[in-house]
C-alpha cells in the first residue's frame, strides 16, 4: 500500500490542523503508518525522524505535523511493533495506522486551486481595469472598440478559469431544481459577457469586462478564506477505522502467524504482546496483565485482566502476553461501532444551516426576480432590446453578492486569527456561529481537564531507604504508575538501591531480592495491603512493617480552573461526563466546583446524554480528547479538543486548543457571539448598498464604472468592519 504526503514545514504548534496549500507537495511512498499524538513543533519532527532513520532497515521517515503522523518507507522485514518501541524510547506516543484506509483522507487540493484561479482572476482584473480607465476617459470610436476588443481578450479566458467553482455549484443546484447564491452570480457572469461582447461588436460604449472580472476575483477571495478557516477536511470515522489494528498473530496449533485483522474469524486464538493493540473483541484464556483502556473508557488506573477478562479491540495491553478467543471481528468490534456512531453524529451535524445559507435561500430568488423585472419594464418601455438587457446586466451586476460573499469568511478569518493567537484553531467555517450560541458545556475528564498522567503525592512521606528500594522496583517496570514514582524519585534526587533477582508479575507489580529479603511494588491484594480509595501502589520491604502506599491523582491540566469559573460566570451550565471511577470524577468535580458529573460513562451514554440535552433545546459544546469521546464530540453542537488529542478526536472537532491552557475556552465564547454580531451587521451593511445601488442600476444610470466601483466599495466595507475584531 502507499501513500502520498506533504513532509511538514511547521514548526510551531500552530500548524497542526492548518490546511497547507502552498508547502513543498514532493511526494513520499511510504509503507508504514504511525500516529503521534504526541508531536507538537519541530523539534519533535527532528527527533522522530531522526530516531525512526537510525533503524537498520529503515530507508525514510517523514513526520507530517498537520495530521500528526509519520510515514515510513522500510524493507519488507521491518513492522510497525519494532518502531513503536523506539518512539516510545523516545517518550512519544505511537499507534500503527491502517494506510489502506488512511487513503481515503489524502491533503486536500482545493486551497491551492482557488488560490491559483483567485491570482488569475486578480492578475486579469487590474489589466482590463487599465485598459478602461482609457475608456472612462473619453475614448472613442475605433480606440474604444480596440481597448473593448483586447479586454474581451483577456476576460473571456480568464473568466472560464477562475469562475469554474461558480459554474459547477451553480450547475448541481439547476440539476436538483433549486436556487444557490452561485445561481446569481453565474446569470451576471454570463449576462455581463453576452452584453458586453454585444456592445463590442455593435461599437456601443458600455461594457462590463472590468466589472465581471472584479466581480469573480472578490468572490474567490470570499471563497478561499472560507477555505483558510477550515482545517483538511477528512472524517472522524475514517481516523477510527484506520486506528483499528491492521495485523495481528495467529495462533493455530500453537505457531503463531502474523495475518490481517481481516482475515480473523470468531473463534480465533490471539496472541497480543505489552504494548499492543487488541485487534478484536474477545476473552482472555491464557495470561495475565494489565490493560491500559483510557483511550476507550477514560479510566486512568490500568485494569487487572487475567482467565476469562471481556477485552474490547483499541485497549491496550500493558504487562503481559495475552492469549484472547475472538468473541467479535471487523464491523462487529466496540471500536468499529464506535466508528459508526460518529457516522451518524456526523450526519447530523451536516443538517445545520450556515447565516450564508439562510440569506442565500432568499436573496437568490429576490435578484433574479428583480432583474426580470427590470428587462421587462424597460423593453416595455423602450421597445429597445439592447437597453433592456444592458440594464438588466447592470442590476445584476450590482446586485451580485460580492459584499454577501465576504460577509462570513471575512468575519471568521479575523476572529480565527484572534482566537489563534489566545491558542486556538477554528476548523470549521460554521463553527464561530454555533459556538456562539452555545449554553451548555459538556467535559471530559482525563486528558482534557486533567493532564492524563498520574502523579505522585505523598513523596515526602517516605525515609530515603524507602524511595532508594522503591525506585529500583520502579525502573523495573513500564507500568504507567512505576513511571511515574521512578520520575518523582529521580527528580527528588533519589538513587536506586541495589536489588537482584528482579521480576515482573503481569497484572500484579514487581518483586526482587533486597539483602536476602523478598520485596514487593504493586497491587494492594499482592502485598496484602488494605484497599484505597485513590490509585495507589503499595511497596512491601520485607522488613516485616505494614505495606507503605505510593498515593496518585491526576493533576489538573493549566487553567482548567480558570476557563470552569469563567463559562459559569458567563451563565452557561457545565458538566463533567467521563468513563473513570465515581471516586476520581467526584474528586475533580469537587475541585472544580462542577456540580453536575457523571462516572463511568460509555461511549454510547456519552452519545446519549449530547442527545438529550440536545432534545431539551440546549446548545451544548463538547471538550474531550479520546477516542470514547470523539462520537460525542461529533455529536455535540461544536466540539473543542485539545491538540494532544489521538487524531480521531482532533479531526471531529471544530475547535483545536493548540496549547496546554484552557482559560482560551471562556473568552472563545465571547469571540464567537460577538463574531456573529459582525457577520449580521455585514449582512446589513450589504442591504444597505443594494437599496441604494439597486435603484441606480433600474433606472438605467449605473454604468460599468459605476458598477465596479459599487462592488469594491460595498467588499471593502464588510471587510473592514470584520477588521473591528482583532
Amino acid at each position: 500500500m502507499t501513500a502520498q504526503v506533504n513532509p511538514s514545514l511547521a514548526a510551531c504548534p500552530g500548524c497542526l490542523v492548518v490546511p497547507r496549500d502552498a508547502a513543498d507537495d514532493t511526494p513520499t511512498t511510504a509503507r508504514l503508518a504511525l500516529s503521534l499524538p504526541g508531536i507538537h513543533c519541530q523539534a519533535c519532527i527532528t527527533t522522530v525522524e531522526k530516531g525512526l532513520n537510525s533503524v537498520p532497515g529503515v530507508i525514510s521517515a517523514r513526520v507530517n505535523l498537520t495530521l500528526k503522523r509519520a510515514l515510513i518507507e522500510a524493507d519488507p522485514n521491518i513492522h510497525a511493533t519494532d518502531l513503536i518501541p523506539v518512539l516510545t524510547d523516545l517518550g512519544f506516543e505511537a499507534h500503527e495506522l491502517d494506510l489502506g484506509v488512511l487513503t481515503a483522507t489524502q491533503t486536500d487540493k482545493s486551497g491551492r486551486d482557488l488560490l491559483m484561479r483567485l491570482a488569475v482572476a486578480g492578475f486579469a482584473s487590474m489589466n482590463v481595469m487599465l485598459l478602461s480607465v482609457s475608456v472612462w476617459a473619453g475614448a472613442s470610436d475605433a480606440t474604444r472598440d480596440m481597448f473593448h476588443w483586447i479586454s474581451a481578450a483577456i476576460t473571456l479566458p480568464a473568466i472560464a478559469f477562475s469562475a469554474q467553482p461558480f459554474f459547477k455549484h451553480a450547475w448541481t443546484a439547476l440539476r436538483v431544481r433549486r436556487l444557490n447564491m452561485d445561481v446569481p452570480i453565474v446569470l451576471a457572469l454570463v449576462l455581463a459577457l453576452v452584453t458586453s461582447l454585444w456592445e463590442t461588436s455593435l461599437s456601443g460604449e458600455h461594457a462590463y469586462f472590468d466589472a465581471a472580472l472584479t466581480l469573480t476575483f472578490f468572490l474567490l477571495a470570499g471563497r478561499y478564506l472560507d477555505f483558510r478557516t477550515r482545517a483538511v477536511a477528512r472524517s472522524a470515522a475514517e481516523e477510527l477505522a484506520a486506528l483499528e489494528v491492521p495485523r495481528t498473530i495467529l495462533l493455530r496449533d500453537g505457531v503463531e502467524a502474523e495475518v490481517a485483522v481481516g482475515d480473523l474469524s470468531i473463534g480465533d486464538l490471539i496472541l497480543v504482546r505489552p504494548g499492543g493493540r487488541m485487534p478484536v473483541d474477545g476473552e482472555v484464556v491464557f495470561g495475565q496483565s494489565e490493560l491500559d483502556r483510557s483511550l476507550l473508557t477514560g479510566e486512568t488506573l490500568p485494569v487487572f485482566a487475567g482467565q476469562g477478562t471481556v477485552i474490547s479491540a483499541g485497549e491496550v495491553n500493558l504487562t503481559g502476553p495475552l492469549t484472547i478467543r475472538a468473541t467479535a471481528v471487523g464491523k462487529d468490534t466496540s471500536l468499529h461501532r464506535m466508528g459508526d456512531l460518529v457516522s451518524i453524529a456526523e450526519s447530523g451535524r451536516s443538517r445545520y444551516t450556515s447565516l450564508a445559507d439562510n440569506a442565500a435561500k432568499l436573496y437568490a430568488p429576490g435578484v433574479h426576480i428583480l432583474s426580470a423585472l427590470s428587462f421587462a419594464g424597460w423593453y416595455l418601455y423602450t421597445w429597445d432590446l439592447r437597453t433592456a438587457l444592458n440594464i438588466a446586466a447592470a442590476v445584476l451586476i450590482i446586485t451580485c453578492p460580492c459584499a454577501l460573499g465576504l460577509a462570513v469568511p471575512a468575519v471568521t478569518t479575523a476572529a480565527s486569527g484572534r482566537l489563534f493567537r489566545k491558542g486556538m484553531l477554528i476548523k470549521d467555517a460554521t463553527a464561530l456561529e454555533r459556538l456562539a450560541q452555545v449554553d451548555t458545556v459538556v467535559f471530559d475528564k482525563t486528558g482534557t481537564l486533567t493532564a492524563g498522567t498520574p502523579q505522585l503525592t505523598n513523596l515526602k512521606d517516605f525515609s530515603q531507604a524507602d524511595l532508594e528500594l522503591a525506585l529500583a522496583l520502579a525502573e523495573a517496570s513500564a507500568h504507567p504508575l512505576s513511571r511515574s514514582l521512578a520520575q518523582a524519585a529521580r527528580d527528588a534526587g533519589v538513587s536506586a538501591a541495589e536489588i537482584t533477582d528482579i521480576r515482573e508479575v503481569p497484572g500484579f507489580g514487581t518483586e526482587a531480592q533486597y539483602q536476602d529479603t523478598r520485596v514487593r511494588l504493586g497491587r494492594a491484594a499482592w502485598v496484602d495491603a488494605p484497599s484505597n480509595a485513590c490509585t495507589t501502589a503499595w511497596l512491601d520491604a520485607g522488613d516485616g512493617a505494614a505495606p507503605r502506599g505510593f498515593e496518585f491523582t491526576d493533576a489538573l491540566r493549566p487553567g482548567a480552573a480558570e476557563a470552569v469559573q469563567g463559562l459559569l460566570d458567563a451563565g452557561k451550565h457545565v458538566f463533567l461526563l467521563s468513563g473513570d471511577s465515581s471516586e476520581a470524577v467526584e474528586g475533580v468535580a469537587t475541585r472544580l466546583g462542577i456540580a453536575d458529573w457523571e462516572a463511568e460513562a460509555l461511549p454510547e451514554d456519552k452519545v446519549d446524554l449530547i442527545k438529550t440535552l440536545s432534545e431539551q433545546g440546549q446548545k451544548v459544546l463538547m471538550v474531550g480528547d479520546g477516542l470514547n469521546d470523539t462520537a460525542a464530540l461529533t455529536a455535540a453542537h461544536v466540539s473543542i479538543s485539545p491538540a494532544s488529542a489521538l487524531d480521531a478526536a482532533r479531526v471531529a472537532s471544530d475547535i483545536v486548543l493548540l496549547g496546554q491552557d484552557l482559560t482560551p475556552i471562556a473568552e472563545a465564547c465571547d469571540v464567537a457571539q460577538r463574531a456573529t454580531k459582525r457577520i449580521r451587521e455585514n449582512f446589513q451593511l450589504a442591504t444597505l448598498y443594494n437599496v441604494i445601488a439597486v435603484p441606480l442600476a433600474v433606472a438605467g444610470l449605473a454604468t460599468p464604472l459605476i458598477a465596479a466601483l459599487a462592488m469594491s466599495t460595498s467588499s471593502i466595507t464588510v471587510s473592514l468592519n470584520a477588521l473591528r475584531l482583532r
